[in-house]
């Protein structure tokens, strides 16, 4: 039976940074000295990140004034503790959720009490009642949805949560699943000095995707003729979702770590991770697709998941992929920053309503070092 996307949603926070701004902020919170300082602002430059939107900035009409203390008080007179930053998650997780969803509601053009599957993707905050009952009230779903939370999985979040509705929308008929990924990553800014968590620092951001998912192809669709090729569909039209896939690299469970810590959640990134991918991807990846049928020269668009510009060249170089086919993970990064586990699904929003041709492949990374992979047609 197959599953059909219907549907993406994405929300920002309403405020945001610039490049120098954020540089003058890791300068506040990280810098001890001038050295530390000048290589924090040479991070910022190449993140490849123009903005980044968070929840955290102080609310303002038009432009935010003032120096970034007062722009960003959070931060601005102590190390708030896990128990402050998932005081503040509890506040700001829910309005943001379902501005996303209610958008991937009305692209899919279904009614919320329509939805039976409710799933929350999110590594960045934790509670019990989580932002799904915000969701279900606030959309509002019907009390008996069934919910899933997909936790703690990183940057492919929003990749497993895809499987785990692909596997929802085959079993059951007439099923209608609603995924929603939301991730508060400025709540973890960690201060002082550390390399890895510095870079950290300059990458991440706030952000929410939803996606609707049917367990049938919709009315208004209609299937491709016998015979025809890959190749653009009318704009903003439903794609499937055929396979996923997953692999653990050997030898990489110490390059990508997030961690529950006493003030926020601490990120290990290496410096290794660009080229670990870059030498054990292509081989899983050509027969993973090999197992679909497809090589890489019948991919029609690729949405990479952007973890840094490093990243993004490093898949680009392994895969052989002319230049522009990074382009959306590229600008999704300069536009929006790293916003972990949301990120992917507006990259494929943004495929999507351009028209690109089929058939897709979205890449993601994450701790373990874990590599999953969706084909979508």
């Amino acid at each position: 039976m197959p599953v059909t996307l219907l549907g993406i949603g994405t929300a920002l926070p309403s405020h945001r940074l610039s490049q120098a701004e954020s540089a003058a902020m890791a300068e506040r919170l990280s810098a001890s000295n001038d050295a530390q300082a000048s290589l924090l602002r040479r991070l910022q430059r190449r993140s490849g990140v123009a903005f980044r939107h968070s929840v955290l900035l102080a609310d303002a009409a038009g432009p935010l004034p003032g120096p970034l203390p007062d722009r960003l008080p959070f931060y601005a007179d102590a190390n708030p503790t896990t128990a402050e930053r998932m005081a503040r998650f509890a506040v700001e997780a829910g309005p943001l959720a379902l501005r996303a969803c209610g958008a991937a509601l009305a692209a899919a053009a279904v009614e919320p009490d329509a939805i039976t599957h409710l799933i929350t993707v999110c590594c960045t905050g934790f509670q019990a009642p989580g932002f799904d009952l915000d969701l279900v009230q606030g959309l509002p779903l019907a009390a008996g949805v069934a919910r899933t939370q997909v936790g703690f999985m990183g940057c492919h979040g929003a990749l497993n949560g895809l499987r785990v509705g692909h596997a929802f929308g085959q079993a059951v008929a007439g099923s209608r699943v609603l995924l929603c990924a939301l991730e508060l990553c400025s709540l973890h800014q960690q201060l002082g000095w550390h390399p890895e968590r510095v870079v950290a620092n300059a990458l991440f951001a706030d952000g929410a995707a939803a996606a609707v998912l049917a367990a049938a192809e919709p009315p208004a669709a209609k299937p491709p003729a016998a015979g025809a090729g890959r190749g653009p569909l009318p704009v903003g039209s439903p794609w499937r979702l055929l396979a996923s896939g997953s692999t653990l690299l050997p030898d990489s469970a110490d390059a990508m770590a997030w961690t529950i810590a006493d003030h926020g959640f601490e990120m290990g990134l290496s410096p290794r991770v660009p080229a670990l991918i870059a030498a054990r991807l292509a081989p899983w990846l050509d027969g993973w697709l090999a197992g679909q049928g497809l090589d890489r020269a019948a991919i029609g668009c690729w949405a990479i998941h952007p973890g840094g510009p490093r990243l993004l060249e490093a898949v680009r170089d392994c895969l052989d992929l002319p230049a522009a086919a990074i382009e959306p993970s590229t600008a999704v990064l300069r536009e929006c920053g790293n916003m972990s586990s949301a990120t992917i699904l507006f990259i494929l929003n943004r495929l999507r309503l351009a028209g690109a041709p089929l058939p897709c492949v979205a890449l993601a990374f994450g701790p373990g070092l874990c590599v999953e992979a969706a084909l979508l047609g």
